[in-house]
């Protein structure tokens, strides 16, 4: 484990931070598209190649999970600000373990989702992931719920998330966003 402590993230961390945050908002919009403004009934196999391009992005979230978490556990995050007050700080650190529960419990309950429905779970158009789960109409009535409802609560932690950057940015103006858009010199 590095020892340095740094008032930046390293490149490798923050090209992760942004291709997963990139990769998570994609297939978000992707999946309440799909979800809110398509039919099988009027839209047939389009919603179906919609909801197939969702999961094969998506799948990848927990692939970079694995590596993210494994790279955080090498190379500590930067210190918060000295300025920020203790309750400030635990809210911090609470945002940041629900993005990364939502990390992992959203790709779950997505796969579980598509298993339970008797459908595969594609990985890039390249694989598909072995099903854990077979057909479960009782499973389907309680993971898809579940799936939906963890997504809109990662939406609210993830604005969350922004504003509070944005607010380090230009009201506090500390180091706090910059240091996951620079690196030290």
């Amino acid at each position: 484990m590095s020892s340095q402590h740094s008032s930046y993230y390293t490149r490798t961390a923050q090209f992760l931070h942004w291709i997963m945050a990139l990769i998570f908002i994609v297939a978000w919009l992707i999946g309440f598209y799909s979800g809110n403004f398509l039919s099988y009934d009027v839209d047939g196999h389009f919603k179906g190649d919609v909801i197939t391009l969702h999961k094969n992005i998506a799948t990848m979230i927990m692939f970079l999970l694995v590596i993210r978490l494994f790279w955080r556990y090498t190379h500590p995050a930067p210190k918060l600000p000295a300025t920020m007050s203790p309750t400030m700080k635990l809210f911090a650190h609470l945002g940041h373990l629900g993005l990364y529960f939502m990390l992992i419990a959203i790709p779950v309950t997505g796969c579980l989702f598509s298993w339970s429905v008797g459908k595969p779970v594609p990985v890039l158009y390249l694989f598909e992931l072995p099903r854990l789960v077979e057909k479960n109409p009782e499973l389907l009535a309680i993971i898809k719920p579940l799936h939906i409802y963890l997504s809109w609560f990662a939406a609210v932690i993830i604005v969350g998330h922004v504003l509070a950057a944005l607010k380090h940015h230009f009201i506090d103006k500390d180091n706090v966003l910059r240091s996951m858009t620079h690196q030290a010199k």
